[in-house]
């Protein structure tokens, strides 16, 4: 069984249990519970063969055309970490991962329903922006030892930063009482706009998908424009306006969703102890991969540390908006819903970083948007 098998289905699991987690948190069924977590944990088992596969996969490819190698530099650097898939497929891995040693130390399955749609957009994402999946050779920027060790750290400080995304989306929404409060309407916005997006998205696909060959092509050509940016005025005057009535049904009913989550076994206090242990965690090792780590690999590649690089100066706005939390966390007392929506902030900040910057942005990190 080849890589893209597995794959395959691990993205049906990881869907599946994304419809079976929303189920769960809306019947309360313990049965549903189990159904969902068992789903996971089987595409969680074939992510990882996927990623031991296609390793395997490009270590062949590596030491055909690079046969001086030594045998530990060939494993390093034939890492799958090297393109937009592959680093998308490993923030997967390491979201579900940090998910199900959650799900077993709290002993609660209702944060289900709130992680495993990040999963589920990363794995839409792929298919909907056309990214390849062929296993190309590094380009020279990309051979170094410091690849493996930069971008795992990097992207298992993403993971741990969705997983703080989630937790403090699900506190604001317990926390918030009235539809005036200025954190009530933060959150149910947010999520209204995150829902409407996907779906527009999705309605692009379906219209223009045999079109779009790159993320690039999909990002600056066909995004929205079945919808929101579409040619036909009356087609994007309506679209806006649903999207508008969306998010106003979410602000109107957002009391449902926080009747529903409050209904589980998950108190505030969890909430908020999980999505600060995460930032922590996730902070010194993005500091350490993403910035230190990523500066040295600058310097020999491009022969300095810091060029201002698009993404360089996007991954340090994303260090200052974590650096932020944790200081007025720590430091000046910070707690509850303010720190929550700089959780919620931050990894709105780290999507455009990882993908918004590749593939908006041209800048000497751009080779790795669509191979």
């Amino acid at each position: 069984m080849d890589s893209s098998t597995l794959f395959g289905i691990s993205t049906m699991a990881y869907i599946l249990a994304m419809i079976i987690y929303i189920a769960y948190l809306a019947f309360r069924n313990s049965q549903i519970g189990i159904a969902a977590t068992t789903v996971t944990v089987i595409g969680f088992v074939s992510q990882t063969g996927a990623i031991l596969t296609r390793w395997t996969e490009s270590y062949a490819q590596w030491t055909m055309f690079n046969t001086e190698s030594s045998f530990i530099l060939s494993v390093l650097r034939s890492a799958p970490l090297r393109n937009l898939f592959e680093s998308l497929v490993f923030f997967v891995w390491c979201l579900i991962l940090g998910y199900l040693i959650i799900e077993f130390k709290y002993k609660t399955r209702s944060f289900g329903a709130f992680i495993t749609p990040v999963a589920g957009i990363a794995l839409a994402f792929i298919g909907l922006s056309g990214i390849s999946k062929e296993i190309s050779p590094l380009v020279p920027a990309l051979q170094s030892n410091w690849l493996l060790a930069h971008v795992t750290m990097s992207f298992i400080a993403y993971a741990a930063f969705a997983i703080s995304f989630s937790t403090g989306l699900m506190y604001l929404i317990l926390k918030t009482e009235r539809h005036s409060e200025p954190s009530y309407i933060f959150w149910t916005i947010t999520l209204g706009v995150f829902i409407a997006a996907f779906f527009a998205m999705g309605i692009d696909y379906l219209s223009m998908g045999i079109a779009i060959k790159t993320p690039e092509a999909f990002i600056k050509g066909y995004i929205f424009k079945a919808t929101f940016l579409n040619e036909n005025a009356v087609v994007s005057i309506i679209s806006w306006l649903a999207a508008i009535a969306f998010i106003y049904f979410v602000w109107r009913y957002g009391h449902i969703l926080k009747n529903v989550v409050g209904s589980f076994s998950i108190s505030a206090e969890n909430l908020e102890e999980i999505t600060y242990k995460s930032i922590a965690t996730g902070f010194p090792v993005f500091t350490l991969g993403g910035l230190i780590f990523g500066a040295i690999w600058a310097d020999q590649a491009w022969g300095t540390y810091w060029s201002w690089d698009p993404k360089e100066t996007w991954s340090f706005i994303t260090w200052l908006v974590y650096a932020f939390f944790l200081h007025s966390r720590l430091l000046r007392g910070w707690k509850g819903k303010k720190v929550a929506i700089v959780a919620v902030v931050g990894f709105i900040i780290v999507i455009f970083t990882y993908i918004g910057v590749n593939l908006i942005l041209s800048g000497l990190h751009s080779y790795g948007s669509a191979e």
